[in-house]
């Protein structure tokens, strides 16, 4: 069987031309390492067009997936600031994830969800409740578009995970993946119980809270990601869906099954 990567973040911005790590070089490095296919999902405006390019180009290795995630990144003064998502950047987001949706280019709506970090929802402007009650409102919308064209989620939900797992329940959401899922395992299993999957990153292999996630979680609910660029086996180094065997041996020695079979 042929690995499937299920998260990651494929384009230009994030593995240039003529670096180490070029899109060339690590896409070569997948099909060297069996990767059958990766979902790369958008988070803004800005990356979506460049994730379709590059799936319309890779000859079915890579499918699309688009969406707005929570947090949003914009440049000061050659910083990179993160913040909150607001109703002002889906309104810009709509018709393109719209025009993708109708023109069947993407498998997926993502990456979507719900971001409440301290430093994402905490700000002296505002109160914390107003950026999570704008995150849900954006993570609503998105949930509706992706019921209407009968596809799946790919979801964020960084420091929220009951709550997101509880916005999709509510919502009516039959199929989601929730990547990288940081919340308590007991939270992971309603979410099973609804049909929910769970996709396990690289960087499972230094967190004790993912090792003990996948020991909770029944194999038939656990996915592979590799979150490329983020998310690899050592912190702070780039990372590539080459990387999604470690997830896949990590789980196989947690589960104490062969590596086969949590491939298959």
């Amino acid at each position: 069987y042929g690995i499937f990567d299920c998260h990651a973040h494929l384009h230009e911005d994030n593995f240039p031309p003529g670096s180490v790590n070029s899109l060339e070089i690590i896409l070569d490095n997948a099909r060297k390492a069996n990767i059958q296919t990766i979902v790369s999902v958008s988070e803004s405006l800005l990356d979506a067009p460049k994730v379709l390019k590059l799936a319309a180009q890779s000859n079915g290795l890579i499918l699309a997936g688009v969406g707005l995630h929570p947090v949003q990144t914009y440049r000061k003064h050659d910083e990179q600031i993160e913040r909150s998502v607001t109703l002002d950047d889906f309104e810009k987001f709509l018709p393109y994830v719209r025009k993708y949706i109708n023109d069947k280019l993407i498998c997926c709506v993502g990456e979507v969800g719900l971001d409440f970090s301290p430093h994402i929802v905490r700000n002296k402007d505002m109160p914390e409740e107003h950026y999570r009650d704008v995150q849900k409102q954006v993570f609503r919308r998105q949930i509706e578009l992706a019921i209407k064209a009968d596809l799946p989620l790919n979801v964020h939900s960084r420091s929220a995970g009951h709550y997101a797992i509880e916005e999709l329940q509510k919502g009516g959401v039959k199929k989601a993946v929730l990547h990288a899922f940081d919340g308590k395992a007991s939270h992971a299993l309603k979410g099973v119980e609804t049909g929910y999957y769970f996709s396990v990153p690289p960087s499972i292999i230094r967190s004790p809270q993912k090792q003990k996630l996948v020991s909770s979680l029944p194999l038939s609910h656990l996915l592979l990601e590799t979150d490329s660029p983020a998310l690899g086996p050592t912190k702070g180094d780039d990372n590539q869906p080459a990387n999604a065997i470690i997830s896949a041996q990590e789980i196989a020695r947690i589960k104490g099954i062969d590596v086969s079979e949590v491939v298959r």
